[in-house]
């Protein structure tokens, strides 16, 4: 147990002034106990400032907006810095947004602002195999989009509608932490991804580098010393962080694999996909 302690030591509440860091990893997802855990940082007066460490394709809009929410609450109060890693596109570029600076690698891939709802349909396939499906809706809309027949015009118009909505209020996000017009972002967010070097010349992140820099940069600018100890920002206990910690390169490889395939998931998403083919 002492090994145990040891190992995820950053991560327990040990007390004393400290930075915090919140990694931001794989699929972003709604995650109520998360977003408390961040938004008591921001009256944790042993916490100087907080560093989002994100390597992540993205995730669904309404976890996105969630996190993006809480780590704009610590914002208000203390210093808050992203870095990104290979990956912190759609839903995970939105997570730095609320960072009074952002970090990139020179070869991070970032941006990919938008958002996407995607429906599987089978009814070609059901067709061939001599299956027909009966559905009884209380209205036109109702079944739109359906896994058993092709979208109607007007379900699509809709549906677009919806999509477009999110949209915007992804661009206000930008607009807003980026300091940029909105038709800026807009112009910028045609759900392509950049490189850290691009998406720097671009005005969508400030620097190029990794955590020492952000570190460096907290100190020098924000007078938080970089002699303080990093706690990462953690939910569930010790033994779930042990077993999370031995499973993480596992679930990691997965992720990557996923995405690296063209990963089709149901429902709004603000996601990077790389186009299968």
């Amino acid at each position: 147990m002492a090994a145990l302690v040891a190992l995820h030591g950053r991560g327990v509440g040990l007390g004393g002034a400290h930075i915090a860091r919140l990694p931001v990893n794989g699929i972003i997802t709604e995650d109520r106990k998360l977003a408390t855990a961040v938004d008591k940082l921001a009256d944790d007066s042993s916490v100087k400032a907080l560093i989002v460490a994100i390597d992540s394709p993205g995730g669904s809009v309404a976890g996105g907006e969630s996190l993006h929410d809480a780590i704009a609450r610590v914002a208000s109060k203390k210093p808050v810095v992203a870095v990104m890693g290979g990956l912190a596109a759609s839903a995970g570029y939105m997570v730095a947004l609320p960072a009074e600076r952002i970090f990139a690698r020179d070869a991070t891939l970032t941006g990919s602002i938008g958002v996407l709802l995607e429906a599987p349909e089978v009814s070609g396939l059901l067709a061939k195999l001599g299956v027909s499906a009966q559905t009884v809706i209380s209205g036109p809309l109702k079944d739109q989009p359906s896994f058993t027949h092709p979208m109607s015009p007007q379900g699509r118009e809709v549906l677009q509608g919806l999509v477009m909505d999110m949209y915007e209020q992804f661009v206000a996000m930008v607009a807003t932490g980026r300091h940029m017009d909105p038709d800026k972002v807009r112009q910028l967010g045609d759900g392509r991804a950049y490189t850290g070097r691009q998406a720097l010349r671009l005005g969508l992140v400030d620097a190029i580098g990794g955590e020492h820099a952000a570190r460096a940069w907290l100190a020098s600018t924000k007078g938080v010393s970089d002699d303080l100890p990093v706690q990462d920002v953690t939910t569930g206990g010790l033994t779930e962080r042990a077993l999370a910690g031995s499973l993480a390169p596992i679930f990691d490889t997965l992720w990557k694999t996923l995405i690296s395939q063209g990963v089709r998931l149901d429902g709004a998403w603000a996601i990077w996909q790389r186009s299968g083919g």
